[in-house]
């Protein structure tokens, strides 16, 4: 399969979603990728909150247990946050290793 065959493939895959899921399984692997605004808009605020939670440690920071307070728990917590919205939202999360073949 060629390259731009697969990414039109992908992309196919990506916006059958007659069930709305904010995100779909992985083709590869375990997880989800956004498959819709709203999971774009989650992704984008995770990213922008973990962004604030490491560059407030690294100007505040004076020990080891300033880190582990105060970038480590946060960033672990909204790691879990994010991991039930895209398990609430999102399809049911399975191993995948590729497209699902058609048999003729």
């Amino acid at each position: 399969m060629t390259n731009n065959k697969m990414i039109k493939n992908y992309l196919k895959y990506i916006k059958d979603n007659p069930r709305g899921y904010w995100f779909r399984a992985k083709w590869y692997g375990w997880g989800w990728v956004p498959a819709k605004w709203q999971g774009w808009a989650v992704l984008a605020v995770y990213i922008f909150l973990a962004f604030l939670v490491t560059s407030s440690v690294n100007s505040n920071s004076h020990s080891v247990s300033d880190i582990l307070y105060g970038a480590t728990i946060p960033l672990a917590l909204l790691t879990i946050i994010f991991i039930v919205v895209c398990y609430v939202k999102g399809e049911k999360p399975h191993w995948s290793w590729g497209p699902k073949s058609k048999k003729r």
